[in-house]
């Protein structure tokens, strides 16, 4: 960390010429004659340069451990690292290969890797921390929910086949935004892993108001093919560094204000890169806390004897530094504590001893130890006679009450399940680092870093030894067990919520049930059970309230059956709320005794998880104004199986029941990333613009609620759109809206013909001519009402173009789209001339054209949710009373934590898969790259390894995933 604090080695130290490289990267310049702001990185240390102030030291080979005298001369110097993001992000610098034994290894915030060899735990500030080696981060957590192999993330941006530096027109704006002293596309691409000229065109597309999946689908070659989390991780990343240099600004104002901002600390500031590192050069002078020791003792004029005892050792008499009416300096115990505290607190903000110290904790074995805290265990005591709540709590983190575990390899759930227990005050947490780190430390600082340039007395010795062991004790050991603890929680969080963004995405895109009439069932007892029945189309056909577990169920039994005849509806769906398991055995009771026959009826579970909370929700009551919440709740529970995303954007994804430890996590960072996977994936589906809803709208990339507002509107008044071009005469949807969202936007002409037809279609037209008159006349020409059939398609607009000179060139037409005909001749095409050659004869990118290619070929209609998993129906029941010990059985996974995964195997209770039993040997290729690598919705094989019926629980393990 470069807090500006000027190292003990004094004032003079920088008139020496043999300060080593690594200082004259870190250390700010405290030299008034030199400007605050950054200068040109890149540029070596020149003669001129040093001319300019004596301060700046002439970079050279580091010396040996022996030649002390040398490396002791060491003075704050300015970081000569400014640099223009432009040049940046043309040139990825790596470090000059004599530093890279000094640059210490940066970890990430959200991601870190505490297995480093030589990290620091305390982040490199200056511009040539920025400069690692981008190996360095492709490391990865010992974390067996990898299987120890890179992230998927990584893999995307450094092996694609395609990938390669496709720069945008980027200026300085990001870098002259955040006004810090280290380049942030830099820092982005060490804290992100991803390399430096991606993260600067992500960075410039942010800045231009591009959305994730526009940038995924039709950015791909300025992203190098980088999927939507891994572009989510690097947004957040760069909000990390926007947040940190904002709060650098904010503090820098609150010291000037004080009226002790200084230009070291100002530098030190603008050198920190995280959080962490700003609070721990501000907390001296945050309002409320005590004046510190150190400045008290600088205050009183010790300084410079401290830093004499460090220079000129032999010439300094602490005896002269005595005043008898002072307090503090009134005997030669006082002057030596005042001096003590000046050199504890000069080295606990020494960057290279903080460093070292660091390397130090990675190669030993620093641990995590939790206990049951003394509030927990005196809150127990009075109820000894009477223990119901406390001892029940504390029984809840019976695992963790005596549970010790290496940084390295604890797991993340352990980590929140840790950080909870802690919040409510039922456990105690601490970090011990050994002793052996303590002692090493110590001797380093005594006999290298901080040794007397001279002979020092043992009197001035034992000043000089009591300092270090007190910097170490007061302010460096807290700050390493914050440090470790604020990464665990930090990797942890991230962890659980990617777990919840792909649990998530799973959910959402799982296929849908097309053409079939529905009935969805909400069970209960003594309130009955609520049943709607839905046409193919979701309209609602029927509802009603049946009691099927009172003394009247066969008279319910009939009921049903004449409702089941009348629509034709051979599927149901029940919630897997209370009484589910009762109203699944009565209606498979009915089914083995072929009550609806001729009807061949089946039906499938499924989770009713934010049914309740949306049957009363302001959306609901407007979509069903006049039923009961508890019918609301049957046919949100029918609509998750006809189209799951449709039904589950509706309601707040923290609500759908997946992940765990959803309250233990960040949760702006949580919204955010469920936000961002539903707009994904509704744009990736794609939205038929004519019968979509609003609410299901206003989550297209590109839109928002006033939008998809406007867009209502617009065709209520005008009727359906032809074509995506009549977007444009949406009031509010300018270019970059629609660039946004066109893509994602289809015009199927079936729904428009139904439309027309029911209409009028002489009263459409004219609407349409009226208004693109209008348009017109504001100068953004005139819009055609005519259908273009590659509105049909994921083809954006903007390439519609290169789409009919390729059709051209390989001798198609729009009308063969979808057919075998097409697909023919364009696979031939590509075989013969390959995809970058005919991209060149087009004038575009291989991605552009794959795109196109895709859009062509798929038929009419494509959902790409047609390749993922279904709900299962079935027609007959198990127990738990069935299961046995090696019985081998089929399952679906509802829901994943960080510790396994849950499976439904049809006995009324979920089985759980450990994590240990999910080996990258159990499962396809495609899924070894991620965190456990099940997500809900996918089918497995499974042997149950034990029963156990007094607790209810089903141990499971993994044998293969189906497909």
């Amino acid at each position: 960390m470069c807090y500006g604090l000027m190292p003990v080695r004094g004032t003079l130290m920088g008139q020496q010429k043999g300060d080593s490289e690594e200082l004259e990267e870190w250390l700010p310049n405290s030299n008034e004659g030199k400007p605050k702001g950054r200068r040109q990185r890149g540029t070596d240390e020149t003669g001129e340069k040093k001319k300019v102030t004596k301060r700046v030291a002439k970079p050279k080979e580091p010396k040996p451990k022996a030649e002390r005298k040398p490396r002791a001369a060491r003075v704050p110097k300015v970081k000569k690292e400014k640099t223009n993001t432009k040049q940046q992000t043309e040139d990825a610098v790596l470090p000059k290969p004599e530093l890279q034994q000094y640059v210490a290894v940066k970890e990430e915030r959200l991601s870190i890797n505490l297995s480093s060899n030589n990290a620091g735990d305390m982040p490199d500030e200056c511009p040539s921390s920025s400069q690692h080696v981008p190996k360095v981060k492709k490391e990865e957590p010992d974390d067996s929910f990898t299987f120890d192999e890179p992230a998927q993330k990584k893999q995307k941006t450094t092996n694609s086949a395609q990938g390669r530096p496709i720069k945008l027109k980027s200026g300085n704006s990001c870098v002259e935004d955040l006004q810090m002293n280290w380049d942030p596309i830099q820092v982005l691409a060490e804290k992100s892993g991803v390399e430096q000229w991606v993260c600067a065109n992500i960075v410039q597309l942010f800045q231009e108001e591009n959305t994730i999946p526009f940038m995924v689908r039709y950015r791909k070659e300025l992203i190098n093919h980088m999927d939507a989390d891994a572009v989510r991780d690097v947004q957040l990343t760069l909000e990390e560094l926007r947040s940190v240099a904002k709060k650098s600004r904010s503090v820098s104002q609150t010291l000037k204000k004080e009226g002790v901002l200084t230009s070291e600390l100002e530098m030190a500031l603008k050198n920190c890169t995280t959080a962490d590192e700003i609070d721990h050069v501000y907390a001296p002078y945050k309002k409320g806390s005590k004046l510190s020791k150190a400045r008290r003792a600088k205050e009183l004029g010790l300084e410079p004897a401290a830093l004499a005892l460090l220079q000129e050792p032999q010439k300094l008499d602490l005896q002269s530094s005595i005043q008898p009416n002072t307090k503090g300096l009134s005997t030669l115990d006082e002057v030596a504590t005042g001096v003590q505290e000046i050199l504890a607190d000069m080295i606990a903000k020494d960057k290279e001893t903080l460093t070292y110290v660091q390397s130090l904790c990675d190669r030993s074995s620093v641990t995590v130890h939790s206990s049951v805290s003394k509030t927990a265990l005196k809150e127990q005591q009075p109820q000894q006679g009477n223990q119901k709540s406390k001892p029940k709590d504390i029984a809840k983190f019976s695992l963790y009450t005596d549970f010790t575990c290496d940084v390295q390899r604890i797991q993340h759930h352990q980590t929140l399940a840790i950080n909870r227990g802690e919040n409510l005050k039922i456990l105690t947490v601490k970090v011990n680092i050994p002793d052996r780190v303590k002692n090493d430390f110590c001797r380093w600082c005594i006999n290298v870093r901080w040794r007397p340039q001279g002979f020092a007395r043992p009197e001035l010795m034992t000043i000089l030894k009591n300092a270090v062991e007190d910097s170490y004790k007061r302010f460096i050991l807290p700050f390493l067990s914050r440090g470790y603890r604020s990464k665990l929680t930090a990797s942890a969080e991230k962890e659980s919520i990617a777990m919840f963004v792909r649990n998530l995405r799973q959910r959402l895109l799982m296929c849908p049930v097309r053409g079939k009439v529905i009935m969805g069932v909400d069970p209960g007892f003594h309130h009955g059970c609520k049943i709607a029945i839905l046409s193919p189309t979701s309209q609602i056909l029927h509802t009603d309230v049946v009691y099927l577990h009172g003394p009247a169920k066969h008279k319910e039994a009939e009921k049903l059956r004449h409702l089941m005849f009348k629509h034709s509806c051979p599927t149901i769906v029940i919630g897997n709320g209370k009484a589910c398991r009762e109203t699944e055995a009565f209606f498979t009771d009915l089914i083995k005794q072929r009550f609806f026959k001729p009807l061949d009826v089946s039906y499938c579970i499924t989770d009713e998880a934010g049914a309740s909370i949306y049957s009363v929700s302001p959306e609901a009551v407007k979509e069903m104004p006049d039923m009961d919440p508890n019918l609301r709740s049957a046919v949100s529970i029918g609509r998750r199986v006809q189209d799951p995303l449709a039904e589950l954007i509706k309601i707040d994804p923290k609500h759908i029941g997946i992940g765990t430890y959803q309250h233990d996590v960040s949760q702006s960072l949580l919204r955010a990333a469920l936000d961002g996977v539903v707009q994904e994936c509704v744009s990736f589906v794609g939205v038929d613009i004519n019968i979509c809803s609003e609410t299901l709208m206003r989550h297209i990339a590109g839109l928002n609620a006033g939008r998809a507002r406007s867009i209502m509107e617009w065709k209520e008044k005008n009727g359906p759109f032809l074509n995506r071009e009549q977007l444009k005469l949406v009031k509010g949807l300018g270019p970059k809206s629609f660039q946004q969202c066109a893509g994602f936007i289809r015009i199927n002409p079936e729904t428009v013909r139904s439309s027309v037809c029911s209409g009028g279609n002489d009263d459409l037209k004219a609407p349409l001519k009226q208004t693109a008159e209008k348009k017109k006349g504001k100068g953004s020409g005139s819009i055609s009402n005519q259908f273009n059939p590659l509105d049909q398609t994921c083809i954006h607009p903007e390439s519609y173009s290169i789409a009919l000179r390729f059709l051209s060139q390989i001798g198609g037409s729009l009308d063969q789209m979808g057919s075998a005909g097409l697909r023919q001749g364009i696979e031939s095409s590509l075989k013969s001339r390959g995809l970058d050659v005919l991209a060149k004869s087009l004038d575009t990118t291989p991605e552009t054209l794959q795109l196109i290619v895709d859009g062509l070929t798929q038929p009419p209609g494509f959902d790409i949710r047609q390749d993922f998993e279904q709900a299962d129906f079935k027609r007959e029941i198990v127990s738990m009373n069935d299961l046995h010990d090696g019985m081998v059985v089929t399952g679906r996974v509802t829901n994943t934590a960080l510790f396994g995964a849950f499976v439904d195997i049809g006995v009324g209770r979920s089985g759980l898969i450990p994590k240990r039993f999910i080996t990258p040997d159990k499962l396809p290729v495609d899924q070894r790259q991620r965190s456990l690598a099940l997500g809900p919705g996918e089918r497995v094989e499974v042997r149950v390894i034990n029963v156990d019926h007094q607790r209810n629980r089903i141990t499971l393990d993994l044998i293969r995933v189906l497909r």
